[in-house]
């Protein structure tokens, strides 16, 4: 079962990148929630204690790395040692395996874009307000 839904979601975020890819290519302006929905929504939401594959985001700024109830992080996530800041967010959204070794965010790739990771950072930011 859970690896059936692992294959489901990869499937899933391979889609959304592919989709996402097409229309940056063609020059679409796309928004920080689109970014966010294309790049991050099949495991994330912005809303405040709607943990799914992964934690909710929802006041993700100044929060500690791998710090909230009620929800299951890898090892390595709840031994980081840092708070969310818009630094730490674009280096993670870009390649989370560079920033926390073994955080289990396979299979998603990043977002090489610095515009568009600050998009989604901005999104993030205005979603927890």
């Amino acid at each position: 079962m859970m690896r059936q839904l692992i294959v489901t979601l990869s499937g899933m975020l391979l889609l959304a990148s592919s989709a996402f890819e097409r229309a940056a290519a063609q020059g679409a302006d796309v928004s920080g929630q689109q970014l966010f929905n294309n790049a991050c929504r099949t495991c994330h939401t912005v809303k405040e204690g709607d943990n799914r594959v992964g934690p909710h985001l929802h006041n993700i700024i100044g929060r500690k790395a791998g710090s909230l109830p009620n929800y299951r992080y890898s090892e390595a996530m709840q031994s980081a040692d840092f708070a969310w800041d818009e630094d730490k967010l674009g280096r993670f959204i870009e390649n989370p395996e560079a920033l926390v070794p073994g955080n289990g965010m396979t299979p998603y790739t990043g977002v090489r874009s610095a515009e568009d990771k600050a998009k989604i950072i901005a999104f993030l930011k205005s979603s927890g307000q």
